[in-house]
């Protein structure tokens, strides 16, 4: 069976401590993409993402903090309301859709004037 990487959502809720709540978004930002002030997107593999939590184990404080990671289907509908964190010409593209509108324009694949600039 061939590895396939996955989308996952990170969220965190870091209690009381503003030097540990920021190290978790650094090490967050350095391996998935930030779609609200404390929720990652990542793209990982299985053996990826445990070391990812393996890395938030270390900065969290498990009697105070809440991190949560929740996979995500290969189709989501999403509701977006409200200014959105990436702007329009911002693309991450995954099996021919931009995985960073996964609302109603998740359905139309991207088109050929969508990736490139001309």
């Amino acid at each position: 069976m061939a590895r396939q990487r996955r989308l996952y959502l990170i969220c965190y809720d870091i209690a009381e401590d503003p030097k540990r709540l920021s190290r978790v978004a650094r090490y967050l930002e350095k391996v998935a993409w930030r779609v609200q002030y404390s929720v990652f997107v990542g793209s990982f593999f299985e053996h990826s993402l445990e070391g990812v939590l393996r890395g938030l184990e270390g900065i969290i404080d498990p009697r105070k903090d809440d991190v949560r990671c929740y996979p995500l289907p290969e189709r989501a509908e999403v509701v977006l309301m409200g200014p959105q964190m990436f702007p329009d010409d911002i693309l991450l593209i995954r099996d021919g859709h931009n995985v960073l509108r996964l609302g109603a324009d998740a359905a139309r694949p991207a088109r050929q004037e969508d990736l490139f600039v001309t």
